[in-house]
């Protein structure tokens, strides 16, 4: 069954406002010295509010291998941005935090990431929008 061309025209806008994005995200990470991956990492570790989150948890959560995990987390503690503790309840389990450093660096990125989503939120919700109708 062929789409009609309305939803190609949708779908098309979606993914370039999407790539517009992401384009201005690796832009905003690498003039603050970080790749897009280790924006994702501090990220989640801030986003992590009641929980600390732990290696494994980070790997899942990036779909990442637990050891690519491990060296993403050595790159940003030899950045002095995280830093890995462990548990007092378990000794087994890493525990991950932000550096002071890392915490105003994530503050930074995310400021200038939402300010870009804002930019593109008309093409997105334009798109999203014909998609939602088109499909009904």
């Amino acid at each position: 069954m062929a789409l009609d061309p309305d939803r190609y025209r949708s779908l098309s806008g979606f993914r370039y406002a999407l790539r517009r994005f992401l384009a201005a995200s690796e832009e905003i990470s690498r003039r603050a010295g970080v790749t897009q991956q280790q924006y994702q990492v501090l990220l989640a570790i801030k986003a992590a509010e009641n929980a600390v989150p732990t290696m494994s948890g980070l790997a899942e959560q990036l779909l990442l291998t637990h050891h690519a995990a491990v060296q993403m987390i050595d790159r940003l503690a030899e950045a002095g941005l995280a830093e890995r503790r462990s548990s007092a309840k378990d000794g087994r389990l890493v525990l991950l935090h932000l550096t002071e450093k890392g915490e105003a660096l994530i503050e930074e990125l995310a400021t200038h990431h939402l300010a870009e989503i804002l930019r593109q939120e008309p093409v997105l919700r334009r798109s999203l929008n014909q998609l939602k109708r088109l499909a009904d």
